[in-house]
C-alpha cells in the first residue's frame, strides 16, 4: 500500500460528512469493496461533491444511444490524451468490465486508433477527442462522420458531454494529484 496522500487537498473522514454524502460513499463501498479515492478527495467540498456526481451520473448512467462500455471509452481515450492518470486507471477499470474485454482499455489508453474497435467507435472517438482537446475547432463537417455510422444528434451530444464532463474532471484530478485506487489495477483483466 502505497504511503503517498490520495489528495494534495484535505481530505475529510466517512465520518464527518453531511449524511447524504456518507451514505453514497458507503454503498460505493459496499459495492466495489473499496472507496474509490475521488469520492474521497471531493468531499472536502460538499456542495461540488453533489454537483459533480449529479452530472456524472446523468451522463454515464441515463438511457443513451451510447452503451455504458462506449461512454467508458471516451473517458479513457480523452483523460489518456489529458494525462490523467486517475481517470485512466480507475475508468479502464470500469472499461474492461463493462466490455468484458481485459485488454481494451489499456489499447484506448495508449492509442485508441490501434484498438480494437469497430469504424463506429472510431469515429465516436475522433470526435470525442476533438472535443477535448480542440473544441473551438468543431464545426458542421464533424457531424458527418458520425451521421454516416448511426449516431443521432442525441448520441453526438452525450459524445461531446462525456468528453467535456470528463475534461473538467482530468484537470480537478490532475491539479489535485488524486491517485488511483490500487484495486482499480487488477480489476476486470481476467476475463470471465
Amino acid at each position: 500500500m502505497s504511503e503517498q496522500p490520495v489528495s494534495r487537498f484535505p481530505v475529510p473522514d466517512i465520518n464527518t460528512l453531511p449524511e447524504d454524502i456518507r451514505e453514497r460513499i458507503l454503498a460505493v463501498q459496499e459495492k466495489s469493496g473499496f472507496v474509490p479515492n475521488v469520492f474521497l478527495a471531493l468531499a472536502h467540498r460538499p456542495d461540488e461533491f453533489r454537483a459533480f456526481f449529479a452530472h456524472h451520473d446523468a451522463l454515464m448512467e441515463s438511457d443513451s444511444g451510447l452503451s455504458k462500455a462506449e461512454r467508458e471509452m471516451i473517458v479513457v481515450a480523452t483523460s489518456g490524451a489529458n494525462n490523467c492518470q486517475y481517470c485512466v486507471v480507475a475508468h479502464g477499470a470500469i472499461l474492461r468490465i463493462r466490455a468484458k474485454d481485459p485488454l481494451l482499455a489499456d489499447q484506448v489508453a495508449i492509442n485508441y486508433r490501434k484498438a480494437d474497435i469497430t469504424p463506429r467507435q472510431r469515429a465516436m472517438l475522433d470526435y470525442a477527442m476533438k472535443v477535448a482537446l480542440r473544441s473551438g475547432e468543431i464545426g458542421d463537417d464533424d457531424f458527418a462522420p458520425l451521421h454516416e455510422h448511426g449516431f443521432s444528434q442525441d448520441d453526438i451530444w452525450d459524445i461531446g458531454a462525456v468528453a467535456a464532463f470528463f475534461a473538467m474532471s482530468n484537470r480537478l484530478a490532475n491539479m489535485a494529484s488524486m491517485r488511483p485506487n490500487p484495486e482499480f489495477y487488477t480489476l476486470g483483466r481476467d476475463p470471465r
